[in-house]
């Protein structure tokens, strides 16, 4: 288990490139399984969690070129789809939430798709209820070996259908899309996500061949085709890295330039974070952040109740920043509610925020209201351990604002979706150590 050595209360300078979107990146690697033409990609991460998605489709039989950092050639040419039903399969599969997402193509492509229960984040139930559904309704047979844990779809020939998400699933809608642009007459798909990374894969599959029409809105028309071709494709900066970013200029005090963001990705993290009292200023497609000398204040409502920051689905503020959002309140002035509506333990990391002097509240186990520090007491340092990557990084920050060395034990959790992030940081003037 792997541990940073953080010495907080230093500010920082600089500017720092966000890395290729996680999310993203784990939904265009699975589409290379729907043709045997070559696709190359850029601006993948460097992650653990993408590492592994890459070496499991290197073990189904996908051939892979690296062609430069994040850059990467795929042809799945010569597929071995024994190995779907391997031990070894079984074991890697179940590591990483994201490879539920080469079921869709598998079945569409192949007409089988099995995968065993996967990983990921221990922040709550996380159903797969919407991507299955969404294949039986394309004509696919399911079943479910409860022992092992593992579930199949499979099917002769996919045809298409009208459905209405049960809820707006973007790995479910990601999964459903990469099925149906290879069924048989026309899918549409009512309810599916319209994240840029849903939107991302859309215009991916639509340069290999797919017909694909209401992309950026929750409302698929996809008519299926015969087969696809190869592409170049670029992954997206990654918009939670960004937001996180932001946050620690906030909580340090810094004068940081974050690269290359593609404002036009960002939905409504901009202004939750103005919301929070914080300056970012779009400078060409870069957010510049001054030091907050005098701190930041949240705003209150018109009516001058508290502030509610809470997640929804695109285009609203994404969940995977509220544990961001949380961190940053803990130094402003004033107070806010924070409401995580979609995961039932993403909070449970603030009692690790109330031992460093934090003052939070925790309502239950969606909801937590904090009252800021306005800088007039600094949070302490503290030894933590990372219980997934989100609340991973909030205490990162936590740990950089605090005064005195603290220690994180358990960061691989941070090492699955942040790349380098240390050697990254220390470029700007932190003080981290990996142990």
């Amino acid at each position: 288990m792997g541990t940073f050595k953080i010495e907080g209360g230093h500010r920082l300078k600089g500017s720092i490139t966000p890395q290729g979107a996680k999310n993203e990146a784990l939904q265009v690697l699975c589409a290379v399984l729907l043709t045997a033409e070559k696709v190359t990609i850029d601006n993948i991460p460097d992650i653990r969690d993408v590492n592994k998605l890459i070496l499991l489709l290197s073990n189904l039989g996908v051939k892979i070129q690296k062609n430069a950092p994040g850059s990467y050639t795929f042809q799945a040419d010569d597929i071995n789809l024994k190995y779907l039903e391997s031990e070894a399969f079984k074991q890697e599969g179940s590591s990483l939430r994201g490879s539920i997402m080469i079921v869709g193509p598998l079945l569409a492509r192949f007409g089988k798709g099995y995968i065993p229960k996967p990983g990921g984040d221990k922040i709550g139930r996380r159903r797969l209820d919407t991507h299955f559904e969404g294949f039986m309704r394309l004509g696919a047979d399911f079943r479910y070996n409860r022992e092992e844990y593992f579930y199949g779809v499979e099917a002769k020939k996919l045809k298409g259908t009208y459905m209405l998400l049960d809820e707006a699933s973007v790995t479910g809608t990601a999964n459903i899309i990469m099925a149906a642009v290879l069924a048989e007459g026309v899918t549409t798909i009512y309810n599916a996500a319209c994240e840029p990374y849903i939107q991302q894969l859309s215009n991916m599959l639509i340069s290999m061949g797919a017909k694909i029409e209401g992309v950026g809105s929750n409302l698929l028309k996809i008519e299926g085709v015969d087969e696809l071709g190869g592409c170049t494709h670029r992954v997206l900066p990654d918009m939670i890295e960004i937001g996180s970013w932001v946050g620690l200029a906030a909580m340090t005090r810094s004068e940081l330039t974050i690269k290359n963001v593609s404002w036009e990705n960002l939905g409504q993290i901009p202004d939750v974070f103005r919301k929070m009292g914080i300056t970012l200023e779009k400078k060409g497609d870069d957010i510049y952040i001054p030091a907050h000398e005098d701190g930041y204040e949240i705003q209150s409502y018109i009516d001058g109740s508290v502030l509610t920051i809470a997640d929804a689905p695109w285009p609203g503020f994404t969940p995977d920043l509220l544990s961001i959002a949380l961190v940053v309140s803990t130094q402003a002035r004033g107070s806010v509610l924070i409401h995580q509506k979609m995961f039932e333990s993403r909070l449970f990391f603030v009692d690790k925020l109330i031992d460093m002097g934090a003052k939070i509240i925790l309502c239950d186990p969606h909801r937590a209201n904090v009252i800021g520090h306005d800088f007039k007491s600094t949070l302490k340092a503290t030894t933590m351990t990372s219980p997934d990557i989100r609340a991973g990084i909030s205490l990162l920050i936590a740990a950089l604002s605090a005064k005195g060395t603290s220690t994180i034990h358990n960061i691989e959790q941070i090492d699955r979706g942040y790349e380098r992030i240390d050697e990254r940081l220390r470029a700007i003037g932190a003080k981290i150590v990996r142990v």
